[in-house]
């Protein structure tokens, strides 16, 4: 998912994508461990995701702090 695809998202959709991300991510390593992985780059690719939403988060409050500021 790109960064610009991710500001669209409200901050509901955000928090429940994240949720969603880390879901997914739980079960990629259980899979991972047990050998039944297909493909491993998705496993970095998920953390990635997840980085990029949390990022976005962060810049979304900022900005809000420095408006209010």
């Amino acid at each position: 998912m790109k960064a610009s695809g991710i500001r669209e998202l409200s901050s509901a959709e955000l928090k429940q994508r994240l949720n969603d991300l880390k879901q997914e991510l739980f079960n990629l390593r259980f899979q991972h461990e047990t050998g039944q992985l297909e493909n491993p780059r998705k496993l970095t690719q998920t953390r990635k995701d997840i980085a990029r939403i949390f990022t976005i988060m962060t810049e979304a409050a900022k900005k809000l702090e420095d408006r209010d500021n």
